[in-house]
């Protein structure tokens, strides 16, 4: 085995047999193995083109896909393993046909696409599942960082300030573009950021629940257009909508703070009020033309929009500050001033600038309820959005959520929440992975590929003990199909 689980000459070579495992024909050797009714499931890797069956599965991806067993009747089970399957070790298009291609089990590309788009089961009962493990996993966490906090507290009179352990709760929406799927459900024109023009596609409305370097996925929603609504005759939404319901419905980890971060799409009165109804905190981006109340010393007023405002800054207005990133951060200047946003209410606003040489119209404008905090406070809050992006990024590029060829918006929206029901597992598999290798990083695509080494690493030893257990060339061969 090559570093990065990457196979030897020799390897591919025993990886080119295909392992035909049947709900009837169970492994003698009495290697563990997915339950009796999904024997049958059989994975192909990616690298050789391989199948071979459950008792090769990662022991903890055994355990987190028999979690979900209760939302799925028997039948169903099989597919909703089939497609978290496919996903993990498909390194090609992300549609049903590739999965069916990386999965070797006898199922039929219909009985697939039915189970998307038309058999009986809830995406809502697998998200609460996701979520009801991701609770239980955390809240010892919780405790034993209060418990720290609780013990680096200094030792003075009075009360003992209150250990604090926060959860930041990040929106946000990502375009997949469909330039030629004319007849799909729920199609719309949005903004792409990534292209710049308003492209053909849906928008997955979704975001993280950022925990104690856990990341959980938020339940997706595909935003439609009234337009795209009527037509579909579903009721409209719009993103501001989702956001406030989001914030309304959300129950999080237990004895924990939530800070709502957000970008300058969704900095609105709405989102900041549903936010502070629940006593919550919100930063995030603000748009320039914002407008904000400026004091002057004879105790006038008057509202400047902010870039109005960052217009009227000298160079000893700003100041150095860090923006923290997994490479160790950068340098950026700030200027902070608390004041009062317009819709917005108190507002501790940062104005901030690569460097001092920037144009002003290139500066960047955000805002907290965080008024008592320094500015390098705020600054570190703001800078866990993006771990949004990242995963938008992952969704995308590594599992391929845009990848999909379904007709129907009840299709692509279970599609998008049985990929966010995988990445809940890979986080789990990342930090367990960083656990096994402390003062290392490992992301979502370092999880995936130690996942698809262990598969090739399980399927060379089951042939080994095959061999071992006395079977002949002849015995095996009449169990694989090259």
């Amino acid at each position: 085995m090559l570093p990065g689980g990457q196979l030897t000459a020799a390897h591919q070579t025993w990886t080119t047999l295909r392992v035909a495992h049947t709900a009837h024909s169970l492994d003698d050797d009495g290697a563990y193995r997915l339950p009796s009714h999904c024997q049958r499931l059989t994975i192909t890797t990616a690298s050789s083109g391989t199948t071979f069956g459950g008792n090769a599965l990662s022991s903890t991806l055994r355990q987190f896909l028999e979690a979900f067993r209760p939302c799925f009747s028997r039948r169903q089970w099989m597919y909703f393993v089939t497609v978290l399957l496919g996903l993990v070790e498909c390194e090609g298009r992300s549609t049903l046909t590739g999965f069916l291609r990386c999965v070797g089990e006898a199922i039929s590309l219909s009985g697939l696409s039915r189970f998307l788009s038309r058999w009986s089961w809830s995406p809502a009962e697998v998200v609460a599942t996701w979520w009801c493990r991701f609770r239980e996993q955390m809240a010892p966490l919780v405790e034993v960082e209060h418990a720290r906090q609780r013990a680096r507290r200094p030792k003075r009179r009075g009360r003992p300030q209150a250990t604090v352990v926060t959860g930041y709760l990040i929106f946000d929406d990502s375009v997949h573009t469909k330039p030629k799927g004319r007849k799909m459900g729920g199609l719309g024109r949005h903004y792409s950021g990534t292209e710049k023009r308003v492209v053909t596609g849906h928008c997955l409305f979704t975001g993280l629940y950022d925990l104690l370097d856990r990341r959980c996925p938020l339940e997706p929603r595909l935003y439609r257009q009234k337009a795209v609504c009527e037509q579909d005759g579903v009721p409209f939404q719009s993103k501001v909508d989702m956001a406030v319901a989001e914030i309304e419905q959300f129950e999080p980890v237990s004895g924990t703070n939530t800070h709502v971060l957000i970008d300058s799409w969704y900095h609105c009165k709405r989102v900041r009020k549903a936010a502070q109804k629940r006593k919550w905190d919100v930063s995030g981006g603000l748009k320039k033309n914002r407008k904000m109340r400026l004091t002057a010393e004879d105790g006038s007023r008057q509202w400047l929009s902010l870039a109005e405002y960052a217009a009227t800054l000298q160079e000893e207005d700003w100041e150095e500050a860090t923006w923290p990133s997994q490479q160790g951060g950068h340098t950026v200047y700030v200027h902070a001033v608390r004041t009062w946003v317009r819709k917005l209410g108190p507002t501790q606003l940062l104005i901030t600038r690569l460097s001092l040489d920037q144009p002003l119209k290139r500066a960047r404008y955000w805002g907290s309820t965080l008024v008592e905090a320094d500015a390098q406070t705020v600054i570190n809050v703001l800078a866990i959005r993006w771990d949004v992006e990242v995963f938008f990024e992952d969704c995308k590029d590594l599992l391929g959520s845009d990848h999909y060829q379904l007709m129907s918006a009840t299709a692509i929206i279970r599609f998008w929440t049985l990929l966010s029901c995988l990445v809940c597992y890979l986080d789990e598999h990342r930090v367990y992975l960083q656990a096994q290798n402390p003062g290392e990083h490992f992301t979502l695509g370092d999880a995936r590929q130690a996942l698809q080494a262990e598969h090739q690493r399980n399927l060379l030893m089951w042939l080994e003990e095959q061999f071992r257990s006395g079977m002949t060339a002849s015995q095996l061969g009449a169990r694989l199909t090259v």
